[in-house]
């Protein structure tokens, strides 16, 4: 599995390069902070929604910190053979304190 940084994605987001963020959150974790570009597909309805998640470009998994896109990443490579797959190191909590300061965190 791959990981990238916060600022890393950011800059490369901001370079145009094609990235697809998946927030897998739940929605009362979107109430409280949240990235205006992320798509959000809560964990458990991954598998199910796998048609939304381009195989092309690639894909960054976010959650709070980092544990549950693990899991995540893990089935995506696993069960549907993707290798476009990334996950935010951190999840929102960094992405809070590296790029979007103003985001309040929980």
């Amino acid at each position: 599995m791959e990981y990238i940084r916060a600022l890393d994605l950011r800059d490369s987001i901001a370079s145009g390069e094609k990235w697809t963020v998946i927030d897998i959150r739940e929605a009362y974790e979107l109430d409280i902070c949240s990235v205006s570009f992320a798509v959000h597909i809560p964990m458990a309805e991954v598998a199910e929604r796998i048609a939304e998640i381009p195989q092309d470009g690639k894909v960054a998994i976010m959650c709070k910190s980092g544990r549950r896109a693990m899991a995540v990443t893990n089935l995506l490579i696993q069960d549907f053979n993707r290798d476009n797959v990334l996950i935010l190191e951190g999840g929102i909590l960094a992405w809070a304190e590296e790029v979007e300061p103003h985001l309040e965190t929980y």
